[in-house]
């Protein structure tokens, strides 16, 4: 492949010890064919070293396997993506009447059906995701149906589990399996921690301080309802398998048809705009994110736990598929860098950097002035000295684990009259980017930062 895996690896090294994360598998498919190395170890108590077969928790990247399954059952006729939900699960009800008779797993998978993650605490027993479809009967609405996009971490792939389970007759686990996992050879990969062989797996780990340097996640696993947004466990040689299905007309590896050409195109082809560009990319595809490289299309998976990170990139124009897995961060400056090195050795195209702050820009600050949240979440934004600031509240015992005060104001710089950046005085915490948009009714109505909308308070 023309990489220079030698000088690679050491400079993935350095940048590991520069970041304070312990470990990094680094992959990369290109023509079909497989390439990676690993770096680092897997758990600093053990000093277990990483290496290309370990195992990393990937975040919400499962929802492009839950996208991937859930389209197979679209290939076979089972289910329409513009069919509402309640096709399939006619008792499905949440607190708005016209969401619940309207709203379809096209929405899901675009993280636009606006419905509170609000359903309780549905437990860890097999029937999870039917108790917790069952559970957002009161669940109110963050902004009307298809309005904007805003991330759903759990509960949308989750409703879209149960129309699985429903539609097959078997818990999702079962159909990940039997739809996925086998057919594509993922032996190293499983939807349950239950099933993760704990002697190749990573541990997570946080950064506090340079001085303490990286230690143990004290949250090693996410709750079963995550299970189908964000509970897939892999090797880089699996996430780069599935992608191979993306590259290559929905075929797997050694042929075998994963899902219909049209399907692929379904995927990566239907789309809506994310009100923040500049993170991760312009528009969200069907379990993708659609990112846009100095002109080329390049599709996204990303994920993180609390400890763990993992980052895919597919660029259909150039045949290449490329991976990182990592046991600390998520860090967006580290994988920038270990990107854009490989990428550089492909001779293909690279990163691009965030925009420049708009230093004259003339806005209306008081129109961007307010409290704006969900459920666990405030962010207040207001105006001093002629500039924006944004004060973020942490969860006291995040913010007690991490050191950090419970309250952190951050400068809002302009890109544009509704996009900013927000960089960090924490050397351990990159520049983030916030959209504040909707200004139908004179002050903004949403602040959309990491994916997520957040609705003006009061």
């Amino acid at each position: 492949m023309a990489i220079d895996m030698t000088r690679l690896r050491a400079r993935v090294g350095e940048l590991l010890d520069e970041y304070g994360i312990p470990s990094a598998v680094l992959g990369v498919l290109r023509d079909g064919e497989v390439a990676g190395f690993a770096v680092g170890v897997a758990d600093v108590s053990t000093g277990q070293p990483a290496t290309t077969d370990t195992i990393y928790q990937c975040g919400s990247m499962t929802k492009t396997w839950t996208a991937l399954a859930f389209m197979q059952l679209v290939d076979e006729r089972k289910v329409d993506l513009d069919e509402p939900v309640r096709t399939y699960l006619p008792g499905f009800r949440v607190a708005d009447p016209e969401v619940s008779a309207t709203v379809t797993p096209r929405h899901l998978l675009y993280h636009t059906s606006g419905i509170e993650e609000d359903f309780g605490d549905p437990g860890e027993d097999d029937d999870v995701y039917e108790r917790m479809v069952a559970g957002i009967a009161g669940a109110a609405q963050v902004h009307p149906l298809g309005y904007t996009h805003g991330y759903s971490a759990a509960l949308g792939y989750a409703i879209l589990a149960r129309i699985m389970e429903v539609l097959d007759g078997k818990r999702w686990d079962t159909i990940m399996s039997d739809r996925l996992l086998r057919p594509l050879g993922l032996t190293g990969t499983t939807t349950w921690r239950a099933q993760v062989d704990r002697r190749r797996a990573a541990t997570g780990h946080l950064i506090r301080s340079r001085e303490e340097g990286p230690v143990v996640t004290p949250v090693d696993h996410l709750p079963r309802c995550f299970g189908p947004g964000g509970n897939v466990n892999s090797t880089i040689r699996d996430v780069l398998t599935t992608a191979h299905v993306f590259l290559n007309a929905g075929k797997a590896p050694d042929g075998t048809s994963i899902l219909s050409a049209a399907g692929i195109r379904e995927m990566m082809r239907s789309r809506v705009p994310l009100p923040d560009p500049y993170m991760f990319g312009p528009a969200w595809a069907l379990g993708l994110i659609v990112c846009d490289w100095h002109g080329e299309t390049v599709y996204a998976s990303d994920g993180s736990t609390i400890g763990q990170n993992a980052r895919l990139r597919i660029m259909p124009d150039s045949n290449i598929a490329i991976a990182l897995l990592t046991n600390g961060g998520p860090r967006e400056t580290f994988y920038k860098t270990v990107f854009n090195e490989l990428l550089t050795d492909l001779h293909a195209t690279t990163i691009p950097d965030l925009p420049q702050p708009d230093r004259a820009a003339d806005l209306d600050l008081s129109r961007y002035e307010g409290v704006y949240g969900r459920p666990g979440t405030r962010y207040e934004v207001a105006a001093e000295g002629g500039k924006l600031h944004l004060t973020l509240t942490l969860d006291p015992m995040q913010a007690q684990f991490l050191g950090k005060p419970d309250r952190v104001r951050y400068e809002l710089l302009p890109v544009s009259r509704t996009h900013f950046l927000m960089p960090s005085d924490d050397p351990f915490e990159d520049t983030q980017t916030v959209a504040i948009y909707d200004f139908t009714q004179g002050g903004a109505q949403y602040l959309h930062t990491n994916c997520r909308v957040n609705p003006r308070l009061g």
